[in-house]
């Protein structure tokens, strides 16, 4: 009697046992599919890492062989050379390309050791050397060996772009700009490391691991830091890599590197793999990275060839070489901080540093404010590159784990859209910035507020380059730097608004380094003037703290479509900056 009482109390669904343990069985089988979906992953990770594992074997071994039927090679002499130098010896032959690219094997192999950069040894490299030597035209860049970040499309290689989801996807053909790269004797011979996602700028994901900065390993190196480690500490002297936020000039300023990202489509964009593939708000683009200036023209003069023409029709125009060579004085526009994030004590040195060697040197300086950036970083970059509210973003990671240096992003662009929206509101007195983003991230809503935002990123294009016309040839201003402590990038993603504008505008921009953090400039950073007064300004701080050393760079930009006008530029910079040394 007690029992049926107790049943009429219960809701009557629950009166029935079999309802009770088909209920049960329903929870179980829920929990048993995320387990071996989990372990499925995991699964999955494991037999990447050990693909990478016996790629690295299989590079070894290539090296070992190559070492033992090239006896007698200098290496350390070959790695001290500067890439022009490398080709130059190359193609008279005073060198071997075998000699060259196991020695870079070598010095690459022993760089992954110490800072895990390297996913794929590109095995195909053997049969494209054996190639070369029946080649009665040697390339450009004949026998140089070449680094190709993860996500690019390499025959026979998977690019995982540190996801789950791209993992056993093994590409059927090179990506043009590969393509090219051979056709002018280039050798590429590793993938490197990538931040799951490249929508932050701290090298890592749960496949291959953390790439620390080899010049502070307790410092990311950036979103392409594989790159940017391998070639700084010479395991490559030519690095391809991708930027749609900063990912190919925020490695450069944070390992000592120069850098281009060109206009957006002066070279072949086909080929690449990522999460962010199909959105056109905010122009990606490939670019590369190397130690000095000369080399990356060199890499230019050879990509903008009749070859990359043929493959892609949409990339029309080829290497000017006497804008690059041309002495002629510029009239220079100069900005101190962007308005949008304080700049660091260590920026405001090398800006001015830069600024007083420009003016000796016979150019024009002229002051330049960008117009209206913080309307550029939240409405034209943010809204715009999350224009779908991070809905695919979100979505790619679906069986998936997300690395712990994405948590705090991923956690808030996962948020429902009304939420974002009353955080927002909620959070408009305290934090600014964040106010800001917060609603940014809802998207755009709808088709027709996609087409009013692209027309509104054209409108902001013609202001910008109607001021700049009236008075400059290129501008010269601050780079993000010094390196991040690790943990922090995923929580100042704005503070790369340095580089933002120049994605929006899909204005060629390039980076070199000018001068290390110093001691005066640690000082003077405990006293750094507040932007915005809120957490994200300390946070900006404790960052960039314990960086005495460090580099810091510059950034050069020109209008679209001059490239060389660019780098001619940063070349004079380079120089002009190797020349001065601010006491450490």
């Amino acid at each position: 009697m007690t029992q049926e009482r107790l049943w009429q109390v219960l809701d009557p669904s629950w009166g029935d046992l079999h309802a009770l343990l088909a209920l049960f069985c329903s929870a179980a089988a829920v929990l048993l599919q995320k387990w071996l979906g989990r372990r499925q992953v995991q699964q999955k990770m494991d037999e990447a890492r050990r693909s990478q594992h016996l790629a690295l074997e299989g590079m070894e071994k290539a090296a070992r062989r190559l070492r033992q039927e090239n006896s007698g090679t200098q290496s350390s002499q070959i790695l001290l050379l500067t890439m022009v130098e490398l080709a130059e010896k190359l193609k008279e032959g005073s060198l071997s390309p075998e000699s060259v690219l196991y020695s870079y094997m070598d010095k690459a192999l022993e760089v992954n050791q110490e800072v895990t950069c390297i996913t794929d040894f590109i095995h195909g490299c053997e049969d494209q050397l054996q190639k070369l030597k029946k080649q009665k035209e040697k390339g450009l860049l004949y026998g140089i060996p070449i680094s190709i970040k993860d996500h690019i499309n390499c025959k026979g290689h998977i690019s995982s772009g540190g996801m789950v989801k791209f993992l056993g996807q093994v590409k059927e053909e090179d990506n043009i700009i590969v393509q090219v790269l051979k056709h002018h004797g280039g050798i590429s011979f590793v993938k490197t490391n990538i931040l799951q996602t490249t929508i932050n700028y701290d090298c890592s994901n749960p496949i291959f691991g953390q790439t620390l900065n080899p010049l502070n390993p307790q410092k990311p190196g950036g979103s392409s830091a594989g790159e940017g480690a391998l070639v700084t500490e010479g395991g490559s002297i030519l690095g391809m890599g991708w930027d749609v936020a900063g990912s190919i000039l925020l490695p450069s300023s944070f390992c000592r590197l120069c850098s281009l990202k060109p206009t957006g489509n002066r070279i072949s964009k086909q080929g690449v793999a990522g999460a962010l593939m199909g959105m056109q708000s905010v122009t990606g683009v490939l670019g590369p990275m190397a130690r000095d200036m000369d080399s990356l023209a060199l890499c230019m003069e050879a990509l903008l060839c009749q070859e990359m023409f043929q493959l892609d029709p949409s990339v029309p125009l080829p290497f000017i070489e006497q804008v690059y060579s041309s002495s002629e004085p510029l009239r220079v526009g100069f900005c101190e901080g962007d308005g949008y994030f304080q700049p660091l004590p260590s920026m405001i040195q090398a800006v001015q540093l830069t600024r007083e060697l420009l003016q000796d040197a016979g150019h024009t300086l002229v002051p330049f404010a960008p117009p209206k950036i913080d309307y550029v970083v939240d409405e034209l970059f943010t809204r715009g590159i999350f224009s779908d509210g991070a809905a695919h973003l979100v979505d790619c990671f679906k069986g998936d784990i997300v690395d712990p240096n994405l948590k705090s992003q991923y956690n808030t662009y996962s948020l429902p859209a009304l939420l974002k929206r009353i955080l927002a509101i909620i959070l408009k007195p305290i934090v600014s910035v964040t106010h800001a983003l917060l609603g940014a991230l809802c998207g755009v809503g709808s088709a027709k507020n996609l087409w009013d935002q692209h027309r509104a990123v054209a409108a902001y294009c013609t202001e910008f380059i109607t001021k700049w016309k009236l008075r400059l040839d290129v501008i010269l201003c601050p780079m993000l730097g010094p390196a991040f402590s690790h943990g922090y990038a995923g929580k100042l993603f704005a503070a790369t608004s340095y580089t933002h504008l120049y994605n929006v505008l899909d204005f060629p921009a390039r980076v070199v380094p000018v001068s290390a953090v110093t001691r005066a400039d640690e000082e003077e950073l405990k006293q750094h003037r507040e932007h915005h007064g809120d957490p994200w300004d300390k946070r900006l701080r404790e960052a960039v703290e314990g960086a005495v050393g460090m580099p810091v760079a510059m950034q050069c930009v020109a209008l679209p479509w001059q490239e060389e006008l660019c780098l001619r530029f940063m070349r004079e910079v380079e120089a002009l900056a190797r020349g001065t040394k601010r006491s450490v």
